[in-house]
Order: structure tokens, then C-alpha cells, then sequence
């Protein structure tokens, strides 16, 4: 499969790139904007910005800004009804006060100077000592239990959470009494520069991508450092040492690899069917992809794997309210390798953005992100998104939605026995904000019988 998908998009390459002309903008006409979105269309160069604002008792008390600089050009331009902007640069900044940070910049130029041809650059620098780690297969679709302890299991997660920090007497390597407060979390540390472009064919519904990465990664889990606890006595609540960690007693067993981190080198080719009208918020259309990541020693990666994601989108407008729009996703992934790092199972590559697999905002939103981890996995998401207020403040523009929707999905150790058991599946309803279109702020409340999460971001979840 690997194989055959690279020659293809490679022989399409040189065949289209020979024939490359801006043909009309004939190849972008089925994604005009709907006559609606299109009057609201704001003209020019402008830049949003929202603080962000969080708290976490592992990274404590964060702020940063998150901004987007559009250049959309005039209603005269050729371009202008049919992309969502002529080029866009976004930085997102936050700091910690536990020391975490991030840096990302994100610059992206579609059908570039009115050519087939499209171009993203992505820069991230960020640690994050807040990354959660429940195993690395299907076991992980079972109750929840500490490191410690896999025989005694917990229904919700506050009770999980409850019993971690609860001291036990010390194992192996251990000090005498210690918590597992943190024994389900690690730290990541990362440097990422990623190179990618795309061309429009035929009638431009198909598109062909290829592009590059290269990782540094660097790991820490929290054996040792002190941490909450709760005295199984008095109930008061102290500091103790942290015990082992699960993601420590994985590659100490040998079950996982990656701990050590390094140099990652991937190539990534894509081919793409898109029809939306309006990509950041789209009100009609469909999205399917095949996406595949490769890395090896002999592009310079300490690592060897191949990653393998379809995915399809589909978005229908109702007849009725001002604006309501039917989203609904199905995405299937599996890893092939006998020794990919344990870190590659935690995400989804797709063009249009990893997609943390299992849990999280992108996929159970009722779940802790990567709370279902295995080689193989398959989701779905359906949203009704239907807009209820509108209003001009000064020259912004700014609508204001609600979106119910209902998340399912599963996990394998390998991908012939994907099927419809053990599904795990939540719910909820969220909050939109599309300012000036093209930056839409979402909030999202997820529930599942284990968890009740909320979730900020900027962006649809897809």
C-alpha cells in the first residue's frame, strides 16, 4: 500500500506539474462560498487574538495569547469567493508557572498566486509535563486501575484519580510509602519543523500532497518527585515521593520503546478529495483522505515505522434556522512496524492536523486524551451545528452557535479484528464563536459513563 501510494502521487506530480496554468480558477469552482458567507467575507489584512487562559493542577496556572493574522485581499480579487483567505500565519504562545511553555507558528497559503500549487510551513516548540499514558493496547478498553495494582478496578475516573493519590506501602525501587498521583503522566519535550504542499488536479476535488518532518523528542516521567497524596488513615492530604510510573514499568518490561527519545525523519504523502465550501467552517461538501507517514533510519530517523489514516468528512446544510449545518466524521488508522516508538500511537497524521487517538478533543470528547491506545483504531463524530445570534461589533463580525454532538469509537491490537465491539462512545454539546469567519472559538462539554470533561480551543474539532 505504502509503496503503490507514493509512485502514484509521485507519477501525478510530474504529469500535472508539466501542465500547470491558472486555468480560470476553473479547478476551485465547486468551492465557492455560500452567497451568505460570502457578503460577510471580511476584505483585507486583520489579526484576531484571544488570551488563554488555564489551570491544571500538574502544569498550574497558564496564560498565553492565541493570534491569527489573515491577509484575504478584495472582493475584486479572482480568489476571493473561493478560499477562505489568500494566506494566514497563526502564533499560539502560552507559559506555565510548573515551566511548561509552547511556541507554534503555523503559515499556510492556499492555491498560491492563483496556481494549483498549495504551501504550509509548521514550527512547534513546547514542553508539556501533562501527557497521560493508560497502555498501548486493547487492554486499555478495560475498567481503569493504578500501575500498582491492575486487580482492583474504578468505574469514573474521579475515583481513579482518588485512589492514585492515596499512599501505599513501597515495591521495588520504590521509597517505603509513595503516591501514584502522577504515575499516569510523563513529560514531552519537542522541536518540530514541518514542510508540506499540495497540488489541485483535474477539476481540483482531488489534490496530491507531500511533504517532510523532522522531531527532536525528549521524555521524563515523575518517578520519585514528590507529589499529592492522601494519608489512608487520617485522610489528611500530604506530600509523598511518586512510585513508578506505568509508562516507566512499560519499557522497563520491554512492551513499549521510544522512552529514550531522539531524531524523528518522516516523509508524509496524502491524497485528498475535498469539496467544502468554506474549509475552517464549512456548510456543505464532503473531505476523505488517505494519509500515510513513513520513517526510517534510512531517511535519518532513529525510529521505524509506517502509519497509515482514512478519514472522511461530510457536511450537509438543513432547511431550517439561519445557518445549521449536519457535520458528521469516520476515521480508521493502524501502525505497521514490530518497534514503533510508543509516542506515534497517541496521534493520527492528517493534513489537515493530528488527531489525538483515543480521547481528547478531536475524537472522545468524554474522555481523558489518549486514554485508549492500540495499533489499530477506528472513531466517528456527528455534530449539529446550527447558529443563533449574529452581531456587528464595530468592524468585526461575530456569530454565535450551539453544536450537540456524539462521539464513538474502538481500539485493536491489529487491524483484522477492527469490527463494532467494545465500542466506547460519549456525548455532549458545545458552543461556537465564528469571528469574522475564518477563527472560530469552540467549547465543548463531554460526558462518558467515566468522565465529564470541557474543552477550549480555536478551530471546528473537524
Amino acid at each position: 500500500m505504502k509503496h503503490l501510494l507514493v509512485s502514484l502521487i509521485l507519477s501525478s506530480i510530474v504529469h500535472y506539474s508539466s501542465a500547470q496554468t491558472t486555468d480560470s480558477l476553473s479547478f476551485i469552482k465547486s468551492k465557492r462560498m455560500s452567497d451568505a458567507d460570502l457578503a460577510k467575507k471580511k476584505e483585507g489584512t486583520f489579526i484576531t487574538g484571544i488570551p488563554d487562559l488555564s489551570s491544571d493542577p500538574v502544569t498550574g496556572f497558564g496564560f498565553g495569547v492565541r493570534t491569527n493574522i489573515h491577509w484575504n485581499g478584495t472582493r475584486n480579487d479572482s480568489l476571493f469567493a473561493y478560499t477562505p483567505y489568500l494566506m494566514r500565519l497563526r502564533a499560539n504562545a502560552a507559559y506555565y508557572s510548573s515551566n511548561a511553555r509552547e511556541l507554534v507558528l503555523s503559515l499556510d497559503v492556499p492555491y498560491y498566486k492563483g496556481t494549483r500549487w498549495r504551501f504550509k510551513i509548521d514550527f512547534k516548540a513546547q514542553q508539556n509535563p501533562a501527557n497521560l499514558y493508560f497502555g498501548l493496547t486493547e487492554n486499555t478498553l478495560g475498567a481503569l486501575h493504578l500501575p500498582s495494582d491492575a486487580n482492583t478496578t474504578f468505574a469514573t475516573y474521579g475515583a481513579f484519580d482518588s485512589a492514585r493519590k492515596t499512599l501505599r506501602a513501597g515495591g521495588i525501587g520504590e521509597d517505603d510509602f509513595v503516591t501514584d498521583a502522577l504515575s499516569n503522566r510523563f513529560r514531552e519535550t519537542e522541536f518540530m519543523l514541518n514542510l508540506k504542499a499540495d497540488y489541485a488536479l483535474g477539476n481540483g476535488k482531488w489534490r496530491i500532497m507531500g511533504g517532510y518532518e523532522i522531531q527532536h523528542l525528549s521524555y521524563r516521567t515523575f518517578e520519585g518527585m514528590e507529589a499529592d497524596a492522601i494519608d489512608p488513615v487520617t485522610g489528611n492530604n500530604i506530600k509523598a515521593p511518586n512510585g513508578t510510573p506505568l509508562l516507566r514499568r512499560d519499557f522497563e518490561q520491554g512492551l513499549i520503546s521510544g522512552l529514550n527519545g531522539g531524531w524523528v525523519s518522516i516523509i508524509q504523502n496524502a491524497i485528498i478529495y475535498d469539496t467544502r465550501d468554506f474549509e475552517p467552517d464549512p456548510t456543505k461538501g464532503a473531505y476523505f483522505e488517505i494519509a500515510n507517514e513513513y520513517s526510517s533510519k534510512y531517511i535519518g530517523s532513529q525510529f521505524d515505522f509506517d502509519k497509515l489514516f482514512i478519514q472522511g468528512r461530510y457536511y450537509q446544510q438543513l432547511p431550517f434556522g439561519s445557518r445549521t449545518v449536519l457535520a458528521g466524521r469516520v476515521g480508521v488508522g493502524n501502525i505497521f512496524g514490530s518497534n514503533a516508538p510508543f509516542f506515534e500511537y497517541q496521534d493520527q497524521w492528517s493534513p489537515e492536523g493530528s488527531i489525538n487517538a483515543m480521547g481528547g478533543r478531536h475524537s472522545l470528547r468524554g474522555y481523558r486524551a489518549n486514554r485508549y491506545l492500540a495499533r489499530s483504531m477506528w472513531f466517528t463524530n456527528i455534530e449539529l451545528r446550527a447558529r443563533v445570534a449574529e452581531t456587528q461589533l464595530g468592524k468585526q463580525h461575530f456569530a454565535f452557535g450551539v453544536a450537540p454532538f456524539f462521539d464513538a469509537g474502538t481500539v485493536r491490537d491489529r487491524w483484522q479484528d477492527l469490527n463494532f465491539k467494545s465500542i466506547k462512545y460519549s456525548y455532549g454539546g458545545g458552543l461556537r464563536i465564528a469571528w469574522n469567519q475564518s477563527t472560530v472559538i469552540s467549547f465543548d462539554y463531554g460526558m462518558s459513563k467515566e468522565d465529564r470533561l470541557f474543552f477550549f480551543g480555536i478551530g471546528q474539532a473537524f
